[in-house]
């Protein structure tokens, strides 16, 4: 059974300002997906030697030992960046279930999956004064859903893009789909808007929390969105103690707590000082997991005191690339055991020019990771023992 949090859904008046886009060319209700069986080769068990009768012989017919489930307390959490459906990617929602393409079969393999969705989503509202504002129908909450994702982040610089009356549409969206998909980062107010998604996975309870503090305000005004205790709007971190408070919160109710976070300078590929600081103090208070996006370049990843952080997912599914190292995504698995990140995987991956991305292999593939690894250079994290 998985458990998610449920919200009344409304709006009031809120006050937006301009906000940033993308990489820019040429220079809260949630709900519960059912719980996917892992693959049996996730998490590998080990027998227990035991020593034979001396006397009495096995008969042969003796049926083979049932297969033994996962050690209780191991989950897998697989992780992409910002995703959206402007220009040539609109036409992917025409079918839902294949709107990801082959995003959908990692996100899939994994216990637990989150991505950021840089988007308002509806069709009604007013475009904000601002270079770029992205709207997705309602019918993009389903194509990631059925590509396997259970967490959708929102606190971002886009959420609401089309004003007060787009975002009401974009809550009763969420909120309509509550059993397919759980939205994290925004809400009716700051409470709700700082308030986890609570997953069983197998008797292990994840919560994901959502928000946003980017390092260049001015350009990015998020603070003008953010939920109030009276109004709706998006959980912004540039004061961290409610962020802080509510992963205390959650490292009280859950077994592992993961931090999606929408963070950081657009276009550089090091972490900032603002962020390093952060993901120390997220550590801190409990987190298990700090992943993030924003900067639409991938960023190092690694462990940063008792916590694993991967501080840039890059873009995951996005309408143009103006760069090799914009188009450079893929997917991030990590293992956790009782709350430890035993291990990580990294899938790396193109984006096209259709904005879905093309999975890597063979030494192309080994480069990439290799490339991705080499990140932690600048990102001050320590590799998972024994990499």
């Amino acid at each position: 059974m998985i458990m998610g949090r449920v919200g009344a859904v409304g709006i009031g008046a809120v006050l937006v300002l301009a906000g940033c886009g993308g990489d820019a060319p040429p220079p809260t209700p949630t709900g519960s997906p059912p719980t996917r069986t892992p693959p049996s080769d996730t998490v590998p068990t080990e027998s227990v030697p035991t020593e034979s009768a001396p006397t009495e012989s096995v008969p042969t017919d003796t049926a083979p030992p049932e297969e033994q489930p996962d050690p209780a307390g191991v989950v897998t959490l697989a992780f992409a960046g910002d995703i959206h459906f402007e220009d040539q990617l609109r036409a992917r929602l025409d079918d839902p279930d294949t709107a990801l393409g082959p995003l959908a079969d990692k996100l899939s393999a994994a216990d637990l999956a989150v991505v950021n969705l840089e988007s308002a989503v509806g069709t009604t509202g007013t475009p904000e004064p601002k270079r770029f504002t992205f709207q997705a129908p309602p019918v993009a909450f389903d194509a990631l859903a059925a590509a396997g994702v259970d967490v959708v982040t929102m606190a971002n610089n886009h959420a609401m893009d089309f004003g007060p009356d787009g975002f009401a549409e974009t809550l009763a969206a969420a909120s309509a789909r509550r059993d397919q998909l759980s939205v994290v980062g925004i809400g009716v107010d700051q409470d709700e808007a700082f308030a986890p998604a609570l997953h069983d996975v197998d008797g292990t309870r994840v919560a994901v929390l959502g928000a946003s503090t980017p390092d260049d305000p001015t350009a990015d005004p998020t603070d003008h969105w953010a939920a109030t205790a009276d109004d709706p709007g998006i959980a912004v971190a540039l004061d961290p103690a409610p962020l802080l408070d509510a992963v205390t919160t959650a490292r009280d109710d859950a077994d592992v707590v993961v931090v999606y976070m929408h963070w950081g300078v657009q276009g550089e590929s090091c972490p900032s000082q603002s962020q390093q600081q952060l993901a120390g103090e997220l550590a801190a208070a409990g987190a298990d997991v700090v992943v993030g996006s924003h900067a639409h370049r991938l960023q190092g990843a690694g462990l940063v005191d008792d916590g694993y952080v991967a501080y840039g997912l890059g873009n995951a599914v996005w309408y143009r690339q103006g760069s090799a190292e914009a188009s450079a995504t893929g997917v991030l698995t990590v293992t956790v055991n009782d709350g430890e990140v035993v291990d990580e995987q990294w899938a790396p991956a193109t984006i096209g020019a259709d904005g879905v991305p093309e999975f890597a292999d063979g030494d192309d593939a080994q480069q990439m990771i290799d490339d991705f690894h080499h990140l932690r250079d600048c990102a001050d994290v320590e590799p998972l023992p024994d990499r």
